[in-house]
């Protein structure tokens, strides 16, 4: 049930197999798979991050460095699993077939999540820390008493894992053995704070232990490595064999979110140590050493991401912003006095803007 003590990686930062990984690792194309769709998710990123620079967007928190975490937590379920991201899950979301167009939509400021979560299994985007954490429990013990095969994967990150609601969830997980999958996106930093400033445990891996819940933790920036983890954590779940923990050693190499700057709190040289173990180059660097990558499909995948991002880029600045009004009107059935006059303080401040 403890994890192991380092975490599971099977390429190197040089892009080289560790000892015995070479019976260990997802086959050829499932790696591949992966790597096209992280050289999506990275252009992804980068046009959404220029989006919110321009003003298209009103915030968006970069997942820059930790695409093989969304990646792989996108590729190790099935279509009728369900996904539970927080706000730094776009690229994740993305890979799961959401239009990311739709993707984006509460980045702009919307007042829902931008798509069908029924009809992606991709819950909406968390906000709050932690607070979708029980809901993928709840969900995936629904699968279980219903004799549905569901997996419920959440994904959390390191500042979460001091909310109540994580730790709820882990409970109730344990107990009522719900198929779920807890991904813990370890980036070194809740916003400002530092790891070693809020939990004293040896990993956040070992904070399953004490509910009953395996855990493990893993490179966070080898796909393979994630994949082969989260395979074996998916299968577990569903097999009937309850909840397991994983926690991904990771680092976000952008802001915490456009609204914010770390140099206030992070030193640049931890940050440049961490572009050597950049999970995009690890990964094609190993799959052109393995003769798995030429440089025909590599130029293939940066190509189909360009134009997904032009795509996007186009969709998202051609189409109507969100309108202002619409804040009030899903907030409580049948309206209140006190809406009213807040929708109607608005409207004011709107017209004195437009007349400026």
């Amino acid at each position: 049930m403890l994890p192991g003590e380092r975490p599971v990686r099977f390429i190197e930062a040089d892009g080289t197999l560790t000892d015995g990984a070479a019976d260990r690792l997802p086959d050829g194309a499932r790696l591949l798979a992966a790597y096209r769709a992280m050289v999506a998710g990275r252009r992804f990123d980068q046009q959404a991050t220029a989006l919110a620079k321009q003003g298209q967007l009103a915030v968006y928190p970069s997942a820059h460095g930790q695409e093989a975490c969304q990646i792989a937590a996108a590729l190790a379920l099935r279509e009728d699993d369900w996904l539970f991201p927080t706000y730094r899950d776009c690229v994740a979301v993305a890979a799961r077939g959401v239009d990311p167009v739709e993707t984006l939509t509460l980045m702009r400021g919307d007042w829902h999540c931008g798509y069908d979560p029924v009809r992606w299994r991709t819950a909406p985007q968390a906000t709050p820390l932690a607070t979708q954490a029980p809901h993928a429990v709840g969900v995936g013990h629904a699968a279980r008493l219903r004799g549905e095969p569901t997996v419920a994967l959440v994904l959390i990150g390191d500042g979460a894992t001091s909310e109540g609601d994580f730790h709820e969830a882990l409970n109730f997980a344990a107990v009522f053995r719900s198929p779920v999958v807890f991904l813990i996106q370890n980036n070194g930093f809740a916003i400002s704070v530092p790891l070693e400033k809020q939990s004293a445990a040896p990993s956040l891996a070992y904070k399953g232990i004490g509910y009953g819940i395996p855990s493990e933790q893993v490179d966070g920036n080898d796909a393979a490595a994630l994949l082969a983890v989260l395979d074996r954590a998916v299968a577990r779940a569903r097999a009937g064999e309850g909840p397991t923990l994983v926690e991904a050693h990771t680092y976000r190499m952008d802001p915490h979110s456009s609204a914010d700057d770390p140099s206030r709190y992070r030193d640049p040289a931890v940050t440049d140590s961490w572009v050597a173990r950049d999970p995009l180059a690890r990964l094609e660097t190993y799959l052109r050493g393995a003769g798995l990558l030429s440089d025909a499909e590599a130029a293939d995948a940066v190509r189909v991401a360009e134009e997904r991002a032009a795509d996007l880029r186009e969709r998202l600045v051609r189409s109507a912003p969100p309108e202002a009004g619409e804040l009030f009107r899903h907030v409580r059935g049948g309206g209140s006095a006190r809406l009213s006059e807040q929708a109607a303080l608005l409207a004011a401040e709107m017209v004195l803007e437009e007349e400026r």
